[in-house]
């Protein structure tokens, strides 16, 4: 079956006024819109375009309450232990301005934060909350525009060594000198656990009534980023040019957050259109510009570390991020066949899948005046049509799928055939 689903985008105050409708085709609100929900989450479900077609229900999650065998297959259904559910959630992603560092939890440790939270009876809407469900949040950012940067887990030693030796050149270079800031920070990533003991200082002094010492520091990176745009105008070569600029968009956004000294013992990453990051439990990351399909884990579990007003809980983040330097973690595509990219991470919540055909790409094709391509589900699906239009058929009906519009597709489907041309962008179970 084929159901038809919309959302409103989430107005959050960091997305993009403009990138979401410019992708999908419609007149922009005038409001921020940051992300736009394709799945069965609570916090934002899709809405049923046709409820009678599934009974009269009018939302996703409604109808996966009331029938989880049909939307979600006998399969999936067994595997949830009595209590059915979507296991992933897609979004439109746009920023226009810097997120929030963050990590999220093993599943482990969310069922055991969650049951503690439970015990304590802190309301799961309450601010100091950590946990809200009992589940982990790997997920995945694949690149629409042509550039998306993000921060992406923590730098190797010798890079920070030498980011930090910048910052020092720029403060002798510098009309006041002011060497003991850069003192504070390194006498702490000289020891045993540097990245711990370094994100536990900046975070924990930097946020308290005593944040003196991490204040000043803070202040003195971004004067010397700022003073490192006069010194390229000059002539000067920098090794990191990048990082200092995002510390001058970082101070911008968020005055005097401790995360912007954070930002310099992280991977700057910038994606180009198609590539993919997969961001799993523990990793610090922070998305600062760029419009994205999202793909992750059905799960509000977000532990926050700078860069933010909100609740940071410092214990509970240490505890959850993973502080060994790792490479950027790039996930590349299998291909199943032309037009046919699938992403795996090593979970078993969610794939995606992209689709795309322009036409009479080969010769084939060529033959029947229609690209097709075709993949095999292994569970339910949401797809989302990005640009030109698709029927999409599967083994017991079809549909029409075109820029803009999105689709919750049942297990039962089977082996989908696209003809068409443009992009298609497909969620579901491994």
């Amino acid at each position: 079956m084929f159901v038809g689903i919309a959302n409103s985008p989430r107005d959050y105050a960091w997305g993009s006024i403009s990138a979401i409708p410019a992708l999908l085709g419609y007149a922009p609100t005038g409001k921020p819109e940051a992300e736009l929900w394709l799945g069965a989450h609570p916090g934002s479900p899709s809405v049923i375009t046709d409820p009678e077609q599934v009974g009269g229900y009018a939302t996703l999650t409604d109808w996966i309450e009331a029938a989880p065998e049909v939307a979600l297959g006998r399969e999936l259904v067994e595997a949830s232990g009595g209590a059915p559910r979507l296991p992933f959630l897609m979004k439109i992603l746009a920023a226009a301005s810097p997120l929030s560092l963050q990590a999220h939890p093993t599943m482990t440790r969310a069922r055991s934060g969650f049951a503690l939270e439970n015990e304590a009876g802190i309301p799961v809407g309450a601010a100091e909350r950590n946990y809200r469900d009992p589940f982990h949040k790997p997920e995945v950012i694949l690149a629409l525009s042509e550039s998306f940067d993000a921060l992406c887990g923590f730098r190797e030693p010798v890079e920070i060594r030498r980011i930090l030796g910048e910052l020092r050149a720029l403060d002798v270079a510098s009309d006041d000198p002011q060497p003991g800031a850069l003192d504070a920070l390194e006498q702490r990533l000289l020891g045993p656990e540097a990245l711990r003991d370094t994100v536990d200082w900046l975070l924990r002094d930097g946020r308290g009534e005593d944040s003196g010492e991490v204040a000043w520091l803070v202040e003195r990176v971004v004067a010397l980023a700022e003073s490192a745009v006069g010194l390229v105008h000059g002539g000067a070569i920098l090794e990191f040019p990048l990082e200092l600029d995002t510390v001058r968009t970082l101070a911008v956004a968020y005055p005097g957050d401790p995360g912007i000294v954070i930002s310099l013992l992280t991977n700057r990453v910038s994606l180009r259109r198609g590539e993919v990051l997969y961001l799993p439990a523990g990793n610090i990351h922070a998305y600062l510009s760029g419009l994205g399909v999202e793909l992750m884990a059905a799960s509000d579990n977000v532990l926050r570390g700078g860069l933010t007003p909100k609740h940071i809980d410092v214990d509970e983040l240490l505890d959850v991020l993973e502080f060994t330097s790792l490479p950027v973690p790039y996930l590349a595509p299998v291909s199943h066949a032309p037009g046919v990219a699938e992403y795996r991470p090593a979970v078993d919540d969610f794939a995606l899948v992209h689709i795309t055909a322009q036409p009479a790409t080969d010769a084939a094709d060529a033959a029947s005046g229609v690209p097709m391509r075709q993949f095999t589900l292994a569970g339910p699906g949401i797809a989302i049509c990005t640009s030109g239009g698709f029927l999409v058929a599967g083994a017991a009906s079809s549909v029409t799928l075109k820029r803009g519009e999105s689709v919750y597709i049942t297990p039962d489907e089977g082996t989908l055939t696209f003809a068409g041309s443009g992009d298609v962008f497909l969620a579901t179970t491994p």
